[in-house]
């Protein structure tokens, strides 16, 4: 597998592992908030609960699938991952070719304008 597949198995798994422990956090605090609906004497219907937490659980049960699935990207170098940099010279030469690409197209724009002032 290349280097590039593997990066992005990498990332993809960390947002489906993400996802996983996000469900099982919000697992609990159903959990936590079924019991303190019980405590306060709080009436609310067992089904909604039930249908909720059966939700969640599919929810990170598809989540594991796909970490599953995606595991091999753990293999991938540190080096070979991709990751965004914004450091500041990537910013200034981002910079320099929007005002580049902006300056051709006035030039452009100048030159379209002399050639139909010269057929005049």
């Amino acid at each position: 597998m290349d280097a590039r597949k593997l990066s992005e198995y990498k990332k993809k798994y960390a947002i489906f592992k993400h996802h996983a422990w996000a469900g099982s956090i919000l697992l609990a605090m159903l959990l936590a908030i079924r019991i303190f609906l019980e405590t306060s004497e709080i009436d609310v219907d067992d089904r909604m609960i039930l249908l909720a937490g059966a939700i969640l659980v599919g929810y990170m049960l598809v989540s594991l699938i796909f970490t599953y699935r995606y595991r091999t990207g753990l293999s991938a170098d540190e080096k070979s991952v991709q990751v965004y940099p914004f450091t500041d010279e990537v910013v200034k030469e981002k910079i320099r070719s929007e005002l580049e690409k902006d300056h051709l197209k006035i030039e452009k724009k100048k030159t379209k304008a002399e050639i139909k002032k010269a057929k005049k």
